[in-house]
């Protein structure tokens, strides 16, 4: 391998910001910060917006678009495509 043209390849610490949720992976990821694990290890620190732990598809509280309230049967009914004279 040539040296000096890989990139940091190292374990960071991924945090997730809306509930705390931590792991470790290793990653290319620069990071300015570091981070303190669970176990007491220093590694560079990630920060998260949405994890598997926080997103609304993952832990099944997602809600889909016909599930509510019948906003779609209602726009079928009313936009739908009609048949007769007003069609021509």
């Amino acid at each position: 391998m040539k040296a000096g043209i890989h990139p940091n390849y190292r374990e960071v610490l991924f945090v997730d910001m809306s509930n705390g949720f931590k792991f470790v992976t290793r990653s290319c990821a620069n990071t300015k910060e570091t981070g303190t694990t669970d176990d007491g290890r220093e590694l560079p620190l990630f920060k998260l917006d949405t994890t598997s732990e926080s997103h609304p598809f993952y832990t099944g509280t997602q809600k889909s678009v016909d599930n509510m309230g019948g906003r779609v049967e209602k726009f079928r009914n009313r936009f739908g495509k009609t048949t007769g004279a007003a069609s021509k």
